[in-house]
């Protein structure tokens, strides 16, 4: 005669419930992982835009302090300056005697393709 085992009741099947939800739970760990290295992605392109704009101003003011006498004729509207900034525009404008303001203008690329700028001002005198 054979004897049948017991089967495991209502316990059968627990193992594979609990794979199956630990399986469901990584993997919606790993998809919150990526959509947080697209978002850094995003922002440390930002970051580098946003330093490359500060970099083109502060160095558009260096030339201007460094000719004072001269510096009425580094103003500018709308200079292109795409070969450093995507879709970039630089615009130098004198709103005071003595007072500058250095405006830099890019285009973030994606599907946003949001204008930003960067605006400094600094005061020259002398020459």
């Amino acid at each position: 005669m054979r004897h049948r085992q017991a089967s495991g009741g209502p316990q059968e099947g627990v193992v594979l419930i609990e794979v199956l939800i630990a399986i469901l739970i990584f993997s919606v760990g790993v998809l919150a992982i990526v959509g947080l290295q697209a978002t850094m992605i995003k922002s440390t392109a930002d970051a580098k835009y946003r330093a490359d704009a500060s970099y083109i101003a502060q160095a558009r003011i260096g030339e201007m302090w460094a000719d004072p006498a001269n510096a009425i004729n580094k103003v500018e509207a709308n200079t292109d300056i795409s070969a450093l900034l995507p879709a970039g525009r630089r615009t130098v404008a004198q709103v005071a005697a003595g007072q500058y303001q250095v405006t830099v203008t890019w285009q973030q690329p994606g599907p946003d393709a949001t204008t930003r700028n960067f605006t400094t001002t600094a005061f020259i005198t002398g020459g």
